[in-house]
């Protein structure tokens, strides 16, 4: 027996780690240096708290970009989520509960509309995602008039504003980290411990394979738009809490969710992607935005950042699936 295939089974032994947690943990060293007041419960906790949202939205994202495609409506689903729910409460804190859940219905009609276009009209991922972001975008402004109308009350935006105070050691827990913690690990569960995430994953990796092997694959991908749309959603409700309410709140967030997606790891033409790496990309991403803000560097470069990354990180990860063969 030769030495190689002695060492080999014992190098399967060692999970690879994704590079982005040796970068997350490099930004957040910088900001230290930067703003040593962040190694405080207060500053750690109110940047987990911004980032959560984001990192919820990429999460729901990796299903889609997984299973073979895209979703760029997100974004404008998140404003939606924020104005309409202003509209339909009108600060009335009894109708937080109704608002919500009507919110997850639209969420769910939109990824069901997404999947059903892109499943059995066979219009493309980008195309069918791209006309549903005009038409929510047209829709919100029809319905706000191009201003945000009413106001959200204090029971629906305690999920992204508040925070529990007092706590031994951490001092404070925001609701929105709670929020993130439970969806993440919902999201974990159903992507890496379900039959569900395995179709996914042999959905955006063969998709002719998977058919033979009797996936449905027209299901699995409407499945993976409507988790999409139903993170989005979510999403949408912490930024309402956080941010307030605004027409342009979901503006750019599509984009972002995909750059961390890409920072996590997951292959732009599917396949391949991990909820926690991805979870790490959305921290990473929202790590060089703080830093770029402590460096007091404008918005112009920010997102000249971001365009940058996401096309290293699709370089880099096209470099290594042709290195591999894939």
């Amino acid at each position: 027996m030769s030495v190689q295939a002695v060492s080999e089974p014992r190098m399967r032994k060692f999970p690879k780690i994704s590079p982005v947690y040796f970068i997350l943990a490099a930004l957040i060293a910088a900001i230290i240096l930067n703003n040593p007041s962040f190694v405080e419960p207060t500053g750690y906790m109110n940047f987990l708290k911004r980032a959560a949202p984001l990192a919820i939205l990429a999460a729901g994202q990796l299903y889609v970009i997984v299973s073979g495609g895209f979703d760029l409506s997100v974004g404008s689903l998140i404003t939606l989520v924020v104005v309409g729910s202003s509209m339909l409460s009108n600060n009335d804190p009894a109708s937080t509960w109704w608002v919500i859940t009507v919110m997850l219905g639209i969420g769910i009609a939109v990824g069901l509309i997404n999947g059903l276009v892109v499943c059995y009209l066979k219009v493309p991922s980008l195309i069918a995602t791209l006309g549903m972001m005009i038409t929510l975008n047209g829709f919100v402004f029809m319905w706000s008039g191009g201003a945000p109308r009413g106001y959200l009350p204090d029971t629906f935006r305690f999920f992204g504003r508040v925070s529990i105070m007092d706590i031994p050691v951490i001092r404070m827990l925001p609701i929105a980290l709670i929020v993130l913690v439970v969806v993440g690990l919902l999201l974990y569960w159903l992507m890496h411990r379900t039959n569900l995430g395995r179709m996914i994953h042999a959905v955006g990796d063969n998709p002719r394979a998977a058919q033979l092997a009797g996936v449905p694959i027209n299901r699995v991908r409407i499945i993976a738009f409507v988790i999409s749309s139903l993170s989005a959603v979510v999403t949408g409700i912490l930024l309402g809490g956080y941010a307030g309410v605004s027409t342009d709140v979901g503006s750019g967030y599509e984009l972002q969710a995909i750059t961390a997606a890409v920072l996590g790891g997951a292959q732009l033409l599917g396949g391949r992607g991990s909820v926690p790496a991805t979870i790490a990309g959305a921290l990473t991403l929202a790590a060089i935005f703080t830093l770029l803000n402590f460096l007091g560097l404008p918005q112009p470069v920010r997102q000249v950042v971001q365009g940058t990354i996401l096309i290293f990180a699709v370089a880099f990860t096209m470099f290594r699936r042709n290195r591999n063969g894939q």
